[in-house]
């Protein structure tokens, strides 16, 4: 089994070397002290985040106390590390931007230890709490970091500002009213840099949850005009794509649902346990050359007995005139991280243009 990120980038071993690394450019600095601060006994219990918080904590315990100086020690030490160092590695550089940088007197300085530190591990979560406390002032400063010459800085510009980030603290007035941060992605909506258009998309993911009109009017102004931007819109309707937005679906060609047939729709056994897989096929026949995104929808049984849909696509593919194509797939049903499965009566569905065609029950059992 892998190991997990926490235990790669965080641990007995890069804390000694971080401990050494500050030594070396700070010489009164007590390096066995902070490692035994940092792993104490909680340390092993520390997801992810929690340990970033320990180190960055203890970081302002034995460091000078005056910010700046502290982050001139730490600018050394960051900029010693050999390149191409993993950017998982330094996520306690903006977190402790965060924890000891916020007063009013420290803004610029903080500012530009964001930008920077974003360069070598992401300052999405450092600069929500921020955004949160000086919403206008920041944002102002998310719109200059989009114009940037570095690719992770206006990547931080959007991924920075998105309404409900993983892992991130939520930003309740983005979630309410989004206006400011499409403004952001305006900004970036044609960005020459992957990495960039990625989060572009994501972020119009998450308002297309909460204010799915702003995201379909967004996608029909900008779409047709730049490959790059088509494709954020593409990734970031995937939800309204999902859920069978008929003007999202117009947009890309595929909001006639009449133009295919699906029939032979089989499952490969009317029952299938935990941990096990299961088959289905299904065939298609087109009335008339047509664009066709195929998906499928599995009504899962949740804990409490009810049932939530899964939308898993097949392809997005062009039909001639009476062409037909036969599809098999199979169903996992092992339990993982994200999902949890539950014995009972499930269902199974073939969308056609985001419309359900046919639908077969089959029961999920306990081995």
């Amino acid at each position: 089994m892998p190991a997990l990120m926490k235990d790669k980038y965080y641990n007995g071993n890069s804390i000694h070397e971080l401990a050494l690394r500050i030594k070396a450019v700070y010489p009164s600095f007590q390096d066995s002290d902070f490692v035994s601060d940092i792993m104490d006994k909680t340390w092993d219990t520390l997801a992810l985040k929690g340990r970033m918080r320990q180190i960055s904590t203890n970081l302002g315990k034995y460091l000078p106390s005056d910010y700046e100086q502290a982050l001139a020690i730490l600018d050394q030490v960051v900029a010693g590390y050999p390149a191409g160092f993993h950017d998982n590695a330094f996520i306690y550089l903006p977190d402790f931007v965060e924890v000891y940088g916020q007063d009013e007197c420290h803004w610029n300085l903080s500012i530009a230890a964001l930008e920077r530190y974003t360069q070598y591990s992401t300052a999405e979560f450092a600069v929500r709490p921020f955004i949160i406390n000086h919403e206008k002032r920041m944002m102002a400063q998310m719109s200059i970091w989009a114009e940037h010459d570095n690719e992770h800085v206006r990547r931080l510009a959007s991924e920075g500002c998105r309404p409900a980030l993983p892992w991130g603290q939520v930003l309740p007035s983005f979630k309410k009213d989004p206006t400011l941060v499409l403004g952001i992605l305006e900004q970036l909506k044609a960005d020459p840099s992957l990495y960039v258009r990625k989060s572009v998309a994501n972020n119009l993911n998450d308002i297309s949850k909460t204010h799915p009109h702003l995201v379909v009017q967004t996608a029909i102004d900008w779409y047709g005009k730049n490959e790059f931007t088509d494709w954020i819109i593409k990734h970031g309707c995937r939800t309204l794509l999902k859920m069978g937005n008929r003007d999202v679906l117009a947009i890309f060609g595929v909001a006639d649902a009449s133009c295919v047939d699906v029939y032979d729709f089989a499952l490969g056994a009317v029952s299938v346990s935990i941990g096990e897989d299961m088959t289905f096929s299904f065939k298609v026949r087109a009335k008339k050359a047509a664009k066709v995104r195929l998906e499928y929808g599995v009504h899962y049984v949740k804990a409490n007995g009810g049932q939530s849909r899964k939308i898993f696509q097949i392809t997005e593919t062009s039909f001639m005139e009476n062409q037909e194509k036969t599809y098999v797939k199979t169903l996992s049903f092992k339990d993982l991280s994200s999902r949890k499965h539950y014995p009972g009566i499930h269902s199974l569905t073939i969308v056609v243009n985001g419309t359900e065609k046919g639908k077969l029950d089959f029961e999920v059992l306990i081995t």
